[in-house]
């Protein structure tokens, strides 16, 4: 990462999986994990955001973390993408205690507007703390970290278990992470999600759970997918839902070309009535997310 003295921010580019704890055992059993070394390590995360939630507003997280006997504090921005795949900016540093670092904050582009006030009000909201285990992979001549976060948000008095999967852009071809995805979705059945953790614990402490605007086929593959997560976080039957609703309008999609008609005529079918998917929904689903994500930048 690079310090706040550099102000162009590195892109983090990372295509983000869920999957039920039940399957963490398929995951590590796969071939690509099977023999690759891998490291294990704790992190306690604490995230903080004005009374008024202007950070949260703004799509902005600012977050301490502790690790390994070190506390580093990051600043990201939004994540552009959908079906899993999301590129935002990120600063991280290490500050020499769990205090804010509020000098680098206001050095940093989300904080020299609108949000420069809201430095001084920043206070703890929510945390994340969860096992870390990471694998550093070379596939298809790209290097990807892959991780496997495992734990809890807590917001208040509302939690919700980390059980996901992410593939992170260290060098090379971006290309790699949709095959390596699809390669694990073959056989453990994932699902692209497009929820950041601080996002989801916003949705928490709010008991709100915004649902995004679709017109496009990305649009309804990404309202599918936030719907989703919000469901498993909720448990509320109106986001599945909604789920279900906005992956029926995306098959039926005018836009779609064939092969993507027939991948999104698979996704209604390949998720089960608790809104689980099967190695079917994953693979379908990641297939779809490639080819609208190649379809939108050519716009």
């Amino acid at each position: 990462m690079k310090n706040t003295n550099e102000m162009s921010a590195p892109t983090e580019i990372e295509l983000k999986l869920a999957l039920a704890p039940a399957q963490l055992d398929a995951l590590l059993r796969h071939p690509v994990l099977a023999n690759a070394p891998q490291e294990k390590q704790i992190l306690t995360n604490t995230y903080f955001d004005t009374p008024k939630g202007h950070l949260a507003a703004a799509k902005v997280a600012v977050r301490l973390r502790r690790i390994d006997g070190r506390v580093l504090q990051t600043v990201k921005t939004a994540g552009h993408g959908g079906g899993g795949l999301s590129s935002r900016q990120e600063w991280e540093w290490q500050v020499p205690e769990h205090t804010l670092d509020a000098i680098a904050l206001a050095s940093l582009p989300p904080f020299q507007s609108g949000l420069a006030d809201a430095i001084a009000l920043l206070r703890p909201t929510l945390s994340t703390d969860f096992i870390r285990r990471s694998w550093q992979l070379q596939w298809e001549g790209s290097h990807i970290e892959l991780v496997f976060d495992d734990g809890e948000i807590v917001c208040g008095e509302a939690r919700a278990p980390i059980c996901e999967v992410e593939l992170e852009l260290k060098a090379g071809d971006s290309q790699a992470l949709w095959s390596l995805a699809g390669a694990l979705a073959g056989s453990v059945p994932l699902r692209p999600s497009d929820s950041s953790k601080a996002a989801r614990g916003n949705a928490l402490g709010n008991q709100q759970w915004p649902l995004p605007d679709a017109q496009h086929p990305a649009e309804w593959l990404h309202r599918a997918t936030v719907a989703l997560d919000a469901y498993h976080d909720s448990h509320l039957t109106e986001h599945l839902t909604a789920a279900q609703q906005a992956l029926a309008t995306l098959a039926k999609h005018p836009e779609l070309d064939d092969a993507s008609q027939a991948a999104a005529a698979l996704l209604p079918k390949a998720l089960d009535n608790a809104g689980m998917p099967t190695t079917a929904y994953g693979v379908a689903a990641l297939t779809l997310a490639h080819r609208l994500a190649h379809e939108t930048a050519l716009r």
